[in-house]
């Protein structure tokens, strides 16, 4: 993969088009629902597919995603293609996140493994419309074991390994077909340093095995629509990883105003810095991501190092989207002028 010096990028996920899904509020919270099904719902996820590869390209962007637009929840959209998780008649599950409350997830109910390909096809309809580089995104060990309720293992270790091998055999797939660059979302790292310790860093080895395409583990530190957890730092979680062969970081500077010199930890590895806000917030000032760029500069390469969002840009609208992805598309260009 042959990117430029600071390249850009983003986490994953960009809005979808309003004709193609609704948010359905209910007492319990919100889903998303596709308004279509059958063929119709294909043709529809095709066209947006290809609506915001082409917007990427215009935008500008180095580094492309399929935009997410296929899944209606990041984990459970790679989970349907295991056996071992029912993500149909879903369980309660106390203390999700790490926080006092009940949600419904997907349940564990036999030994896991991958049945099929959950991404495969994404790709390659996403290589077929653009020539531009890709990234595809799958949900990471750890963060898969805290958003499922185990009624089977027993033990998270074990659970987080085989999830890991099922995740390993798609990662290769993607490999083989073609995909630039594989990232693995784990937000739920952040939370849990002691899992990270025990067991979870081994578990991210696991899924990379096999694997020599350049590869990011997503360290999420709160999301768009709120629920930051910035009382969580870097700096442990980042000299633990740094002994797996992961090959770089997508992590979070815009909302959590974290001092760039903990990147001091990554050198030699690539980064996704997170230099804009994903959220409904005004699009920040040039001159203020450049400025917060040029102090990661001090630690990391320009040619290790890739401009992004902090989190996925799906909450806002489109024209949001867009008007954000361009901002760190006109600050990569001044850095470049600056550093030439």
């Amino acid at each position: 993969m042959q990117l430029p010096a600071i390249a850009t990028t983003t986490v994953g996920s960009f809005p979808r088009p309003a004709w193609l899904a609704e948010r359905v509020r209910t007492n319990t919270g919100s889903h998303v629902n596709f308004r279509f099904d059958g063929i119709v719902l294909q043709a529809a996820l095709d066209d947006a597919t290809e609506l915001v590869l082409k917007r990427q390209e215009e935008i500008g962007l180095d580094l492309l995603s399929d935009g997410e637009q296929r899944r209606l929840h990041f984990i459970s959209h790679i989970l349907a293609a295991c056996d071992g998780i029912d993500t149909i008649n879903l369980g309660a599950k106390d203390n999700y996140r790490r926080i006092a409350q009940t949600r419904m997830v997907p349940r564990v109910v036999g030994r896991v493994s991958r049945r099929a390909p959950a991404v495969l096809e994404d790709l390659r309809f996403a290589k077929a419309h653009t020539s531009r580089p890709i990234k595809m995104t799958v949900p990471g060990p750890l963060t898969v074991v805290d958003s499922t309720l185990d009624q089977f293992y027993g033990d998270e270790e074990a659970l987080a390994l085989d999830i890991a091998a099922a995740l390993n055999q798609e990662l290769l797939d993607l490999q083989n077909a073609g995909c630039d660059a594989l990232q693995i979302d784990e937000p739920a790292m952040t939370r849990y340093h002691e899992k990270v310790i025990a067991y979870a860093a081994r578990a991210l080895d696991r899924c990379l095995e096999g694997i020599h395409v350049p590869t990011f583990v997503h360290l999420c530190y709160g999301y768009p629509g709120g629920g930051g957890q910035h009382q969580y730092e870097y700096p442990a979680l980042l000299h633990e990883l740094m002994k797996t062969r992961i090959g770089g970081f997508a992590v979070e500077f815009a909302r959590s105003n974290y001092d760039p010199k903990v990147l001091e930890i990554c050198r030699g590895r690539l980064v996704m810095f997170g230099c804009i806000d994903p959220g409904d917030s005004p699009v920040p000032p040039l001159d203020g991501i450049v400025k917060r760029v040029e102090q990661a500069l001090n630690y990391i390469a320009p040619d290790k190092l890739l401009l992004a969002p902090d989190c996925g840009l799906m909450t806002i609208s489109p024209e949001l989207a867009a008007a954000k992805a361009r901002a760190l598309v006109d600050a990569a260009r001044e850095l470049r002028r600056r550093l030439s």
